[in-house]
């Protein structure tokens, strides 16, 4: 893969999208680019530019899929003591959604140097939604994910990824029947047969229900089955 994006000299942004799609493939196969690479390998030196890169995007992205923040920060930082070259725009969304997913204040600042540079790409805005999602106690994280969910490389009204974080957003607003729209658009815009986030999502659905019942101060609902929804 380095060697293929070697040839054609792809930018950060074409790396991002190949790797990211890579890493998250090998994942669901049952795999993972966190054993055929090693921290060693992302920090290596003298490697050219864009075989370090990939290493690192690759790398940093499985972290990021496992939920390994503390990790996927402190490579990161390394990375920027060693680098010869400031790090590129995906590397540092990479580390805001580290610093994100652990509810640390100063994710938020590097979040928006990100935005700056990143435009609509839409591999980058994915991982600092992602980040916003997973850090609980972000001073207005919720209000922020719906903020960037409005941008419009994301807010297609189609990406079930993307309405399952807004209906996350929702949920922790109190505003659980908008939050439940978005996530039965969600189970919807899933693609046939995909069973990849489709548990994700219906846990969701199941906490959305819960929340919405216990506001209202009513016995939880319940499925044809019996199990609460």
């Amino acid at each position: 893969m380095a060697e293929d994006l070697r040839d054609i000299e792809a930018d950060w942004r074409t790396s991002a999208e190949v790797c990211a799609d890579a890493a998250w493939a090998a994942r669901s196969a049952g795999h993972s680019v966190l054993a055929l690479l090693s921290p060693q390998d992302v920090t290596a030196m003298g490697l050219d530019p864009i075989t370090a890169r990939t290493l690192a995007h690759l790398y940093l992205s499985a972290l990021r899929f496992d939920f390994r923040c503390p990790t996927l920060q402190r490579l990161v930082e390394q990375l920027a003591e060693t680098a010869r070259q400031p790090l590129d725009c995906y590397t540092r969304a990479l580390y805001a959604f580290a610093l994100l997913g652990q509810s640390r204040p100063e994710g938020l600042a590097v979040m928006d140097e990100v935005l700056t540079e990143a435009g609509q790409h839409t591999k980058a805005l994915h991982v600092l939604l992602h980040g916003l999602w997973l850090g609980q106690d972000l001073d207005q994280g919720a209000e922020r994910l719906l903020a960037l969910s409005s941008r419009p490389a994301l807010a297609t009204g189609s990406d079930p990824i993307v309405l399952f974080r807004v209906a996350g957003a929702l949920r922790r607003l109190g505003r659980y029947d908008e939050g439940l729209g978005a996530i039965d658009r969600a189970i919807d815009c899933l693609p046939p047969g995909d069973t990849s986030v489709h548990a994700d999502l219906v846990r969701e659905r199941s906490l959305l229900c819960t929340a919405r019942d216990l506001h209202q101060h009513r016995p939880p609902t319940r499925t044809s089955s019996g199990v609460p929804s």
